[in-house]
């Protein structure tokens, strides 16, 4: 039965989908059967795998709508061992046209449930707000990864966020966890960085992944070339990192299935 992972920040630019596209990609790369789902209207994790955009392609956008099944929208990436659900700018109207539906919150849970013995890890890439798309991720998912970039602004948002999620886990679903906070574009240079990365570790403790992720070139060029940064420079830091992040994804999930 898949782990659900979404990949939450209110906050843009922040390396959220960055950090969707190459922990799937890392988790696939250790032989885990695992599928990204691209919730952000952007459509940049889908591109971010290889997965290019067309006009006919079905998407999250027809499948929270009705329009297909998760089967059909379903597609094999690039990838070995990875799968997509790509997403489109119509998404930006699938918030409107789900205000009305019954029991808006659970339409995706409902719709993924079924499909959750497929994989060993279903990782969402969410849009950068808190309204009805990562509403229904959430009510969906196991577990939370916040992405935070290392500087001032970053700390006002999270307090928001670890209360949206402590809410959404009130009043839709009980077993919602903050899987942890990612620390993300660190340049060890900065004492701002090291002292916003010290700040959060006393704050949140063991829930603060050890690996962090530094401000790298190769990180920021992958994109344009359709690949994964751990395909398109498997050598360089930022690859190294995000393997490490998923090692530690790894090992708690080991750790969580031991105490059960």
């Amino acid at each position: 039965m898949a782990e659900i992972i979404v990949v939450a920040n209110q906050k843009g630019g922040v390396g959220k989908t960055t950090t969707s596209v190459n922990i799937a990609t890392a988790l696939a790369a250790v032989d885990r059967k695992v599928l990204l789902i691209d919730f952000d209207p952007q459509g940049n994790a889908s591109t971010g795998v290889g997965v290019l955009k067309k006009n006919k392609l079905l998407s999250t956008y027809h499948l929270l709508i009705g329009q297909c099944t998760v089967g059909e929208v379903l597609i094999k990436s690039p990838i070995p061992g990875l799968a997509v659900i790509p997403a489109g700018i119509q998404l930006v109207g699938a918030e409107i046209e789900l205000v009305n539906m019954s029991e808006r919150e659970y339409i995706f849970k409902n719709l993924i449930e079924p499909y959750r013995p497929m994989f060993d890890y279903i990782v969402i890439d969410c849009p950068p707000s808190m309204g009805l798309l990562t509403l229904n991720a959430m009510v969906a998912a196991d577990s939370v990864i916040i992405p935070l970039q290392c500087e001032y602004y970053a700390l006002e948002g999270l307090s928001y966020l670890l209360s949206s999620i402590q809410k959404i886990k009130k009043n839709f679903n009980q077993k919602l966890k903050l899987f942890g906070v990612v620390l993300t574009m660190f340049d060890r240079r900065s004492s701002l960085c090291s002292q916003v990365a010290t700040d959060v570790r006393l704050h949140l403790k063991d829930k603060v992944f050890k690996t962090v992720i530094p401000r790298n070139i190769r990180v920021s060029e992958a994109p344009s070339h359709g690949k994964p940064v751990l395909l398109y420079d498997v050598n360089c830091l930022g690859s190294q990192a995000y393997m490490e992040l998923a090692k530690e994804i790894l090992l708690k999930e080991k750790g969580k299935k031991t105490n059960e």
